[in-house]
């Protein structure tokens, strides 16, 4: 079955890095049809403003040109995320917890209305069925540790935005033992239903 894969990566190396090789590794192993790939190094997206929240919080028909316009790129990355049967999403730990372009990015794709919306019992994601898998990797924090801030945010905002089918990869403590954990990656990637 063919599927399109929306695949994000967030690693400053452009060159030489683990989570963006295993994600090359994640990509072939699922073959997919289609692969939207947004490289938040090469092209970063904006940080949030003023005049992003004022516009988001606006009404679509209510919205004047300028607030349609600081809306058009968030707009276009949540089609993405919406087109997507597969989210691929490598990152590398920085300080313990996900780059700061990551982060942009997700500020981008939180859209009440759009990707969640709020109710009597709380936040409801509004994508569903689409599959999520996470590319981690760390030079000495070990994923799943008290230090740890990056791979249970990223699980937590994916099911935010309605997205619960998630699946972790991770490379981690690169620094302390590269050779096992990157074994134990692709095992984890050659292990994934196509």
């Amino acid at each position: 079955m063919e599927h399109t894969i929306l695949r994000i990566d967030a690693s400053a190396r452009t060159e030489g890095s683990v989570s963006r090789d295993l994600t090359d590794t994640v990509i072939d192993h699922l073959k997919p049809g289609r692969v939207i790939t947004r490289d938040l190094a090469k092209t970063p997206v904006p940080q949030i403003g003023q005049g992003w929240v004022s516009a988001t919080f606006t009404p679509a028909e209510d919205r004047n040109s300028d607030q349609k316009a600081v809306l058009q790129q968030s707009d276009t990355l949540v089609e993405e995320l919406m087109n997507a049967d597969v989210v691929v999403i490598s990152f590398p730990i920085y300080n313990f917890g996900v780059p700061a372009a990551l982060k942009a990015w997700i500020d981008q794709i939180a859209r009440v209305g759009l990707t969640f919306s709020y109710s009597a019992k709380g936040p409801v994601g509004l994508l569903k069925d689409k599959r999520v898998l996470l590319v981690a990797a760390s030079g000495g924090t070990e994923v799943g540790s008290d230090i740890d801030f990056a791979t249970g945010y990223m699980r937590h905002v994916m099911r935010f935005i309605g997205l619960t089918d998630v699946t972790l990869i991770s490379a981690d403590q690169l620094a302390i033992d590269a050779e096992t954990t990157l074994k134990a990656a692709k095992k984890q990637i050659a292990e994934l239903a196509a």
